[in-house]
């Protein structure tokens, strides 16, 4: 029997096929209707596809079922230490760092004893153009979990 492709090899064959077909995160996400930031995510191997979606990006991005089928699988979530250390993704740990306890004390300030989820959670992101450098615009949007004792 022949194992399942994992999901990394799927999403460097999604970017390979991305790239060389032309073709932007956005017209896969509008393709699959969902949200640019979760598909994009999907896409990488973070969440799961439907069997439907999976089948759309791989006609779309003519890839065979083999990448469908690993696109489908539950992902392992966890942080690469080789991810980690990219710039791009290093100012989001940065800014977390920086600005993390802050936000909890607003979020507890806030709403109480609890968290924001991110299962039950949206994510956006936006360019806004600023005389400076345009600006980019990552909104968090999880939902209010109180703790219950």
């Amino acid at each position: 029997m022949i194992p399942i492709m994992s999901k990394s090899e799927a999403a460097e064959l999604v970017v390979a096929a991305r790239i060389r077909g032309g073709k932007t995160w956005a017209e896969l996400a509008t393709a699959i209707d969902a949200p640019l930031v979760w598909s994009t995510a999907a896409l990488l191997g973070r969440h799961p596809l439907t069997p439907d979606q999976a089948e759309t990006i791989c006609a779309l991005l003519g890839l065979d079922t083999a990448v469908g089928e690993a696109l489908q699988r539950q992902p392992t979530r966890g942080a690469d230490p080789e991810v980690m250390s990219d710039p791009t993704i290093y100012r989001f740990v940065e800014a977390v760092n920086v600005y993390g306890p802050a936000l909890k004390e607003l979020i507890h300030e806030e709403f109480g004893d609890g968290i924001m989820s991110a299962i039950n959670f949206n994510i956006d992101i936006a360019r806004r153009p600023d005389p400076d450098g345009d600006r980019v615009v990552i909104t968090f949007d999880g939902k209010f979990l109180d703790y219950r004792w």
